[in-house]
C-alpha cells in the first residue's frame, strides 16, 4: 500500500532506499480515488525513528493511505526539533471536525507512573473520547495498548519484577481472526516493557478476547469483539537494533540494564542481531489495514462513528 506522506517528511528519503511504495502529497492528488486516512499519535521521544517504523508497516499493499501526525500539546518533547513538530505534526484541536479510517497510537516510556500521574493523561482521554465518534478502527501499542485498554475496559496495569525485553515467541489463540491471518504457528516479536496486564484480566471482560499470547512475555495481542480496538502490547514495528540501542543507551547511563533475551547471538551484545519478526509485524499492519478498516470503513468518511 503505498503510503502518502508530506514531500519533505524524514522517513520520506529512509522508505524510498528500502525500496518502500511512498507516495508524496504532489503525486497522490493526481489520483482520483478515496485514500484510507490514517492517524498516528506519536508519543515516543525519537518521534522521527518511530515515524519512519510505522510507516514502513503502513506499506506494500494496493491502496493509498494519507497519514496525519498528531502530538499531545501538553507535554513538550525535547528530543525532536521544535521546526518538525510546527511543519508534520498537528494537535487534537486541529482535527475536532475531521473523521479517520484508523489511528495508531505509540508506546511511551512512562509505565512505572500510574496512568493518571502522566502530564499528558487528561489530553489523552480527550483524544481516547474523540476517536469514538471520529475515528473507525484503532491499533495501541505497548504502553498505548495499556492505556487504551485500562480507559475503555478498566483492565489494570501490574509492574513486572524486572523489565521485559527481548524478542519472545507467541502462539495464536484464535487462529480464525482475519488479524492473524497468514501467520506463522509461532510468531516472534520484540517486547520492551517495565508493566503487563494479565491475560486473565483480559478473559474475564465478555467484550474482549485474547488472540496471542506468550509463555514468557504474556499476552501479546488482544482486541474489542466489535473490532474498534486492538492492542499490541509489544513493539512489532521496531527495527533489527533497536532493542540493541536501548540496551547500549542504557549501558552508557550505568544503569545496569538485563540483557535482552533471544536477541543477540550467543547472548553477545557485540554480535549484530537478527530479525525474525519483520514478516509477521507486516502482516499485523497489513491484516489490520485491510480486513478491519478497508473492508469495513464507510465509503462516505463522515459516516465514521455514525451509528
Amino acid at each position: 500500500m503505498p503510503i502518502r506522506i508530506p514531500d519533505t517528511l524524514p522517513a520520506t528519503g529512509v522508505l524510498e532506499s528500502e525500496n518502500i511504495f511512498v507516495m508524496t502529497e504532489h503525486r497522490a492528488i493526481h489520483q482520483d480515488i478515496r485514500p484510507l486516512k490514517v492517524l498516528i499519535l506519536n508519543l515516543m521521544p525519537l518521534k522521527i525513528e518511530t515515524e519512519t517504523q510505522i510507516l514502513r508497516k503502513l506499506s506494500n499493499t494496493p491502496l493509498q493511505v494519507e497519514i496525519d501526525l498528531l502530538q499531545t500539546v501538553t507535554h513538550h518533547s525535547s528530543h525532536v526539533p521544535v521546526e518538525h513538530l510546527k511543519s508534520f505534526y498537528v494537535g487534537l484541536d486541529d482535527i475536532q471536525e475531521k473523521h479517520y479510517d484508523g489511528m495508531i497510537i505509540t508506546g511511551a516510556p512512562v509505565e512505572k507512573m500510574k496512568f493518571e500521574e502522566v502530564d499528558y493523561w487528561p489530553e489523552l482521554c480527550d483524544i481516547f473520547e474523540w476517536a469514538k465518534t471520529n475515528v473507525f478502527s484503532t491499533l495501541y501499542l505497548c504502553w498505548g495498548a495499556q492505556a487504551g485498554i485500562y480507559y475503555h475496559y478498566g483492565v489494570e496495569k501490574h509492574l513486572l519484577p524486572e523489565k521485559m525485553t527481548g524478542v519472545f515467541e507467541h502462539h495464536i489463540l484464535k487462529p480464525s481472526s482475519p488479524l492473524v491471518r497468514g501467520f506463522d504457528d509461532v510468531v516472534y516479536a520484540p517486547h520492551s516493557r517495565y508493566t503487563g496486564v494479565k491475560a486473565e484480566d483480559i478473559a474475564a471482560k465478555q467484550d474482549l478476547e485474547l488472540i496471542a499470547v506468550s509463555d514468557e512475555a504474556g499476552v501479546f495481542i488482544a482486541k474489542s469483539t466489535n473490532s474498534r480496538h486492538f492492542f499490541v502490547f509489544g513493539h512489532p514495528e521496531y527495527d533489527t537494533n533497536t532493542l540493541a540501542n536501548e540496551y547500549n543507551r542504557d549501558v552508557k547511563k550505568g544503569l545496569n540494564p538485563a540483557l535482552p533475551k533471544h536477541y543477540f547471538p550467543n547472548d553477545d551484545p557485540t554480535k549484530q542481531p537478527v530479525s525474525n519478526w519483520r514478516a509477521a509485524a507486516q502482516l499485523l499492519y497489513t491484516n489490520w489495514l485491510n480486513y478491519y478498516v478497508y473492508q469495513a470503513t464507510p465509503y462516505d468518511i463522515k459516516q465514521v462513528g455514525v451509528q
